[in-house]
């Protein structure tokens, strides 16, 4: 799986969902404690997508 997604590939799972590497953009965030600006750097995450159908059985009753 790991290598897969460090080569770029977008992994299917049937039924269950998509997992995919996307990229997050540096940007400034707040330390909680202080208040002060820190710098956030640019990183890959990896984003799961979730199937139609899991998204449907999860919510079947509200």
């Amino acid at each position: 799986v790991a290598d897969q997604l460090e080569s770029g590939a977008e992994i299917t799972l049937p039924g269950i969902g998509k997992l995919k590497v996307t990229e997050r953009l540096a940007r400034t965030g707040r330390n909680p404690s202080t208040g002060a600006a820190i710098e956030i750097a640019a990183k890959k995450a990896i984003k799961f997508v979730p199937a139609k159908v899991l998204n449907d059985s999860i919510n079947k009753g509200l």
